[in-house]
This record gives structure tokens, sequence and C-alpha cells, in this order.
């Protein structure tokens, strides 16, 4: 399997919507433009809100992948706004 590169990885496995995407998306801002944050989370909620939010700010959702232990890792691209 394919390894992606990232920069920073923030884990909201501890968190509930709507927390799961103030956390993450914290952790965006606080990135540079073009850098890459892996995001962990649970299944279910998360996995349906955190994807479609970033897309919503932006960002660009590079991949999503099952961790194969109820919990997934997100790849977000930070894109500055215009």
């Amino acid at each position: 399997m394919e390894k992606i590169r990232f920069d920073e990885l923030v884990d909201i496995t501890d968190k509930v919507c709507p927390m799961t995407f103030v956390k993450a998306k914290v952790s965006l801002d606080e990135m540079d433009d073009g850098e890459i944050l892996a995001i962990r989370m649970n299944d279910g909620e998360p996995v349906q809100n955190v994807p479609r939010s970033m897309k919503e700010e932006g960002h660009k959702v590079l991949k999503l992948i099952d961790n194969k232990d109820k919990t997934y890792t997100l790849y977000v691209q930070k894109v500055e706004e215009a």
C-alpha cells in the first residue's frame, strides 16, 4: 500500500461532533498552504462529516483510508483562501 507523506497528524478519536471538525480545522489553520494534515477519526459521523466539511472550507481531500480498527485516516491538503 502506498504511504502518503504528511506534515502533521491530529487524532480526533476522543472527540464527538461537532468538536471533531473544530479540532481538525484548528490544526489545519495553523499549517502553511500546501501542507498535508492526516486526521485520525472514528467510523460513523466523523467519517461522514469531516471530509465534507473540509471540502466546503475549500481544502483538498486527498484520501480516506480504512485502518481496519474502526478508525479512518483522512489526508487533507491545506488550500489558502483566494
